[in-house]
């Protein structure tokens, strides 16, 4: 493993950071094309004399209505990437899971696709620049102490001592520190009362 070893650090160099040039209109965020990745990934592997070949199997497959009512594809596939370095014969295996989903027959494609991104993208330690799992706007909504100024009352959300409606974060205050939905007024009365 010595020989394909040392032309895997060579393709990690090559393959440090990908920009993010898709952009996804319906929710708005960017991200890092599989394009992008393969054809950055596809050249360090070539200048290295590495071959990649891919096996894909599919895990699971289920059908799921999609929010407009119709039924879509959900596809889960692994794929096994082997990369076999040309002058020596050694090989590395590294693999990868995705999901697609589609109303057509697209939805293992997807799955390929993501699945094989993701493979390289953790495999070659490939920055994108960001950290997938940040989402701020969540962590706020779920934090008690969240405070939004924005945030609305929803309906289902009421005081149960005056039926005032009340917020998700005045809930979950209210919620640990009374053991029930109050709104601010009857927290401070609860106080007194303690």
């Amino acid at each position: 493993m010595k020989n394909i070893a040392g032309k895997l650090v060579n393709v990690m160099a090559a393959c440090g950071n990908v920009k993010k040039n898709g952009t996804n209109d319906f929710h708005h965020y960017k991200y890092a094309t599989s394009a992008d990745v393969l054809e950055k990934v596809n050249a360090a592997l070539v200048k290295q004399n590495i071959a990649s070949v891919v096996f894909p199997e599919v895990i699971a497959s289920s059908d799921v209505i999609n929010n407009k009512g119709n039924v879509e594809h959900l596809v889960t596939v692994k794929v096994t990437i082997t990369l076999i370095d040309t002058a020596s014969g050694e090989e590395l295996q590294l693999s990868g899971i995705g999901s697609g989903q589609d109303g057509g027959d697209k939805a293992v494609m997807k799955a390929q696709t993501a699945a094989i991104k993701y493979a390289y993208l953790l495999t070659l330690a490939m920055s994108t620049n960001d950290d997938s799992e940040a989402d701020s706007k969540t962590d706020e909504s779920m934090s008690p102490n969240a405070v939004d100024k924005k945030e609305k009352t929803l309906p289902e959300l009421l005081c149960t001592d005056c039926n005032v409606g009340i917020t998700l974060g005045i809930k979950q205050v209210s919620v640990k520190r009374f053991g029930r939905p109050l709104c601010i007024k009857c927290q401070k009365k609860q106080q007194g009362a303690a």
